[in-house]
Protein backbone atom coordinates (compact mmCIF):
# COMPACT_ATOMS: atom_id res chain seq x y z
CA UNK A 1 0.00 0.00 0.00
CA UNK A 2 1.24 3.55 -1.11
CA UNK A 3 1.63 5.99 1.44
CA UNK A 4 0.60 9.58 0.38
CA UNK A 5 2.60 12.62 2.26
CA UNK A 6 1.15 16.13 2.37
CA UNK A 7 3.83 18.38 1.69
CA UNK A 8 3.40 22.06 3.03
CA UNK A 9 5.06 25.24 1.97
CA UNK A 10 4.67 28.73 3.27
CA UNK A 11 3.75 31.32 0.57
CA UNK A 12 2.86 34.98 1.14
CA UNK A 13 -0.18 35.68 0.65
CA UNK A 14 1.53 38.96 -1.35
CA UNK A 15 3.60 36.46 -3.65
CA UNK A 16 0.01 35.01 -5.00
CA UNK A 17 -1.80 38.20 -5.28
CA UNK A 18 1.39 39.37 -7.74
CA UNK A 19 1.57 36.50 -9.70
CA UNK A 20 -2.63 36.57 -9.77
CA UNK A 21 -2.70 33.25 -8.97
CA UNK A 22 -5.01 31.56 -6.85
CA UNK A 23 -3.79 29.05 -4.59
CA UNK A 24 -5.17 26.09 -6.42
CA UNK A 25 -3.23 27.30 -9.45
CA UNK A 26 -0.49 28.00 -7.64
CA UNK A 27 -0.05 24.49 -6.61
CA UNK A 28 -0.30 22.76 -9.63
CA UNK A 29 1.99 25.51 -11.06
CA UNK A 30 4.39 24.54 -8.81
CA UNK A 31 4.04 20.79 -9.16
CA UNK A 32 4.46 21.08 -12.66
CA UNK A 33 7.87 22.96 -12.45
CA UNK A 34 8.85 20.75 -9.34
CA UNK A 35 8.39 17.55 -11.43
CA UNK A 36 9.63 18.91 -15.14
CA UNK A 37 12.99 19.73 -13.04
CA UNK A 38 13.09 16.37 -11.55
CA UNK A 39 12.68 14.73 -14.39
CA UNK A 40 14.83 16.95 -15.99
CA UNK A 41 17.60 15.80 -13.85
CA UNK A 42 16.92 11.99 -14.71
CA UNK A 43 15.84 11.78 -11.02
CA UNK A 44 12.82 10.51 -11.87
CA UNK A 45 11.00 8.84 -15.15
CA UNK A 46 8.75 10.89 -17.63
CA UNK A 47 5.44 8.98 -15.81
CA UNK A 48 6.44 9.70 -11.92
CA UNK A 49 7.17 13.21 -13.21
CA UNK A 50 3.21 13.55 -14.62
CA UNK A 51 2.06 11.59 -11.58
CA UNK A 52 3.83 14.08 -9.23
CA UNK A 53 2.34 16.91 -11.29
CA UNK A 54 -1.00 15.95 -11.29
CA UNK A 55 -1.23 14.64 -14.98
CA UNK A 56 -1.74 11.27 -16.54
CA UNK A 57 1.13 10.69 -18.77
CA UNK A 58 -0.17 12.30 -22.08
CA UNK A 59 -1.45 15.13 -20.38
CA UNK A 60 1.63 15.77 -19.15
CA UNK A 61 3.40 15.54 -22.87
CA UNK A 62 0.95 18.10 -24.02
CA UNK A 63 1.88 20.08 -21.37
CA UNK A 64 5.77 19.93 -21.48
CA UNK A 65 4.73 20.59 -25.64
CA UNK A 66 2.53 23.82 -24.74
CA UNK A 67 5.78 24.95 -22.65
CA UNK A 68 7.86 24.61 -24.92
CA UNK A 69 9.98 21.95 -22.88
CA UNK A 70 12.17 19.55 -24.42
CA UNK A 71 10.39 15.87 -23.46
CA UNK A 72 13.31 13.38 -24.66
CA UNK A 73 16.40 14.94 -23.64
CA UNK A 74 18.85 12.83 -25.50
CA UNK A 75 22.72 13.53 -26.12
CA UNK A 76 23.87 12.85 -29.45
CA UNK A 77 26.25 9.48 -28.54
CA UNK A 78 22.54 8.35 -27.34
CA UNK A 79 20.65 9.62 -30.83
CA UNK A 80 23.42 7.96 -33.06
CA UNK A 81 23.22 4.84 -31.03
CA UNK A 82 18.82 4.96 -31.31
CA UNK A 83 19.81 5.43 -34.93
CA UNK A 84 22.30 2.41 -35.59
CA UNK A 85 19.85 0.12 -33.94
CA UNK A 86 16.86 1.36 -35.62
CA UNK A 87 19.14 0.68 -39.06
CA UNK A 88 20.26 -2.95 -38.00
CA UNK A 89 16.34 -3.70 -37.26
CA UNK A 90 15.73 -2.21 -40.74
CA UNK A 91 17.81 -4.51 -42.05
CA UNK A 92 16.81 -7.85 -40.85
Amino acid sequence: MEKTLKITIPVDQNILLSLRKTKEEFEKEVRFIMALNLYKKGKISLGKAAELAGYNRIDFIHKLQLEGEIIFDYSKEEIDEIIKDAEKLRNI
